[in-house]
C-alpha cells in the first residue's frame, strides 16, 4: 500500500508539473502584450498646425533678395542698377546687419515658426540669392563667413556651368557648408504664362538636377520676378514645395505659406537706407 500510495502521488505531482507550465508561458506572453500596449498609448502627439489666422498674426521675418553682386556697368539703367550692389555695399551691409543683431535663417527654421511656433533669434533675417550668379558664391560667402551667416540659392539651373554663373562643384560646396540650395525653375520663364506642359520642365527638371548635384530634393521656390497666380500653388504642392517666395508685394492671406515676401536691394540705396526699408517693409503686415 505504501509503495502504491508513493506512486500515486509522484503521478498527481507530474501532472501537476505540465499544467502549471502552460499557465506561466501565457502569463509571461499577457504581460509582454500589455507592455507593448502601453508604449502605443504614450507615443508623442504630433505638433498641431498653426491657422491661417495664427500665421498671419505672427511677425514677418525679414528676407532679402540679392542678384548681381558687382559693380554697375557704365551707361547701365536705373532698372537695371536696382539688381547690382558693388561688392563694397555688400560688405558693408552684411557688417551692418552683424552689428545690429541680426542672425540668419534658413527656410526650413521659417517654415516651423509659421507652421508649428517653432523658435526665432530675436533680430532674424533672411538672405535669398537668385539666378546663379557666379559672384554669389565667390563674393557673398566670404563675407557671410565673417559672421557666421547662411544663405539661399535659388538656382535657376539652366545657367549652371555656364561663365559667370556657378559652377556644379560651387553649389555642392555651398550644400555642403550649410547654405539652403532651392530652386528658381529652370530658365526663369514666368510661371503666370505656363501652360500645363511647363510644369514638368520648370519644376521636375530643376528638382532633378539640384538632388543630383547635392542629394538634396529642393523643398522652397522663388516664383521668377516674384510673379505668381493661383494656379502655381497646387502644382508647387504636388511637387512637395513647403513655401514659396514672392518679392514685396501683398501676400495671400489664403496661401500665406506660398507668398512669402522678399525686399530686393538695389544699388542706388545706402546701407543706412536699406537698414531703414527693411524695417518699414516688415515691421507691419503685408
Amino acid at each position: 500500500m505504501k509503495y502504491i500510495s508513493f506512486k500515486h502521488c509522484l503521478i498527481i505531482c507530474l501532472i501537476a508539473s505540465c499544467q502549471a507550465a502552460p499557465q506561466k508561458e501565457k502569463t509571461a506572453t499577457t504581460t509582454a502584450s500589455s507592455v507593448d500596449s502601453s508604449v502605443k498609448v504614450v507615443a508623442a502627439p504630433q505638433a498641431t498646425a498653426a491657422s491661417l489666422q495664427e500665421m498671419l498674426a505672427k511677425k514677418e521675418v525679414p528676407v532679402l533678395c540679392y542678384h548681381h553682386i558687382r559693380e554697375a556697368k557704365a551707361g547701365q539703367s536705373e532698372s537695371m542698377k536696382s539688381y547690382s550692389v558693388s561688392p563694397a555695399q555688400f560688405a558693408e551691409q552684411m557688417k551692418a546687419l552683424h552689428d545690429s543683431g541680426y542672425q540668419t535663417v534658413l527656410p526650413d527654421q521659417l517654415y516651423e515658426y509659421l507652421v508649428h511656433n517653432g523658435p526665432m533669434p530675436a533680430k532674424p533675417v533672411m538672405l535669398t540669392y537668385d539666378d546663379t550668379d557666379e559672384e554669389q558664391y565667390s563674393i557673398a560667402v566670404p563675407e557671410m563667413n565673417k559672421y557666421g551667416f547662411k544663405g539661399v540659392y535659388f538656382i535657376m539651373t539652366i545657367s549652371i556651368n555656364r561663365p559667370r554663373y556657378m559652377s556644379k562643384e560651387q553649389i555642392k560646396t555651398l550644400s555642403d557648408s550649410g547654405h539652403a540650395i532651392e530652386s528658381h525653375t529652370w530658365d526663369h520663364h514666368m510661371v503666370t504664362k505656363y501652360t500645363p506642359a511647363d510644369w514638368d520642365m520648370q519644376l521636375s527638371k530643376p528638382e532633378k538636377t539640384l538632388n543630383d548635384i547635392t542629394g538634396k530634393k529642393p523643398t522652397y521656390f522663388a516664383y521668377p520676378f516674384g510673379l505668381w497666380n493661383q494656379a502655381a500653388i497646387p502644382e508647387l504642392k504636388s511637387h512637395g514645395y513647403k513655401m514659396a517666395f514672392i518679392l514685396s508685394t501683398k501676400r495671400d492671406t489664403t496661401e500665406p505659406l506660398y507668398t512669402i515676401r522678399r525686399m530686393i536691394v538695389p544699388g542706388q540705396w545706402s546701407t543706412k537706407g536699406m537698414m531703414s526699408a527693411m524695417k518699414s517693409t516688415f515691421g507691419k503686415k503685408g
